[in-house]
């Protein structure tokens, strides 16, 4: 049941769209999670540390756990269940997959979103850039050469 300080948005999810009613202190990562069931968003630090809850908003990476859902209002949301078409991996997660990069694959749906976004810009990223544009994602599993080597080769498969 909505308080009287409930906000109603409107808001697009993996190409669907979506209206809610939102307390004004709730995150987009328990909208996604909890009402949306799309647990591929997953819930880490829940301080924006870690990663684990990026999404992209509008194609901009975002860290779900401290993004509001009211910010989400008249704004197109993407998580990892959307990624993949037709059945089919996209190139982003086929790179992640032949590259190795895959290990608990706890941080891996806020890895892929944000290569996902590396990847529409369609810009050539160093290799500098590549660890900067990854930095705000921590995997416990690995050293991070086999992620890099996933962003990169998705990169050059555009």
């Amino acid at each position: 049941m909505a308080s009287e300080e409930a906000i109603r948005i409107s808001l697009t999810v993996n190409e669907r769209a979506h209206r809610f009613e939102v307390e004004p202190g709730e995150s987009l990562l328990d909208l996604l999670r909890d009402r949306l069931f799309l647990t591929g968003v997953k819930q880490g630090c829940a301080a924006g540390e870690c990663g684990a809850c990026t999404v992209l908003v509008d194609g901009v990476p975002v860290n779900s756990c401290i993004y509001l859902a009211a910010w989400a209002d008249g704004r197109s949301v993407a998580t990892i269940e959307g990624v993949a078409r037709g059945g089919e991996l996209s190139p982003v997660q086929d790179a992640f997959v032949q590259e190795g990069a895959i290990q608990c694959g706890f941080c891996t749906p806020g890895l892929v979103m944000t290569t996902t976004a590396l990847r529409s810009s369609g810009r050539a990223y160093s290799d500098e850039e590549i660890r900067r544009e990854i930095s705000g994602h921590l995997c416990r599993c690995t050293g991070y050469q086999n992620i890099k080597a996933a962003v990169r080769k998705s990169l050059k498969s555009m």
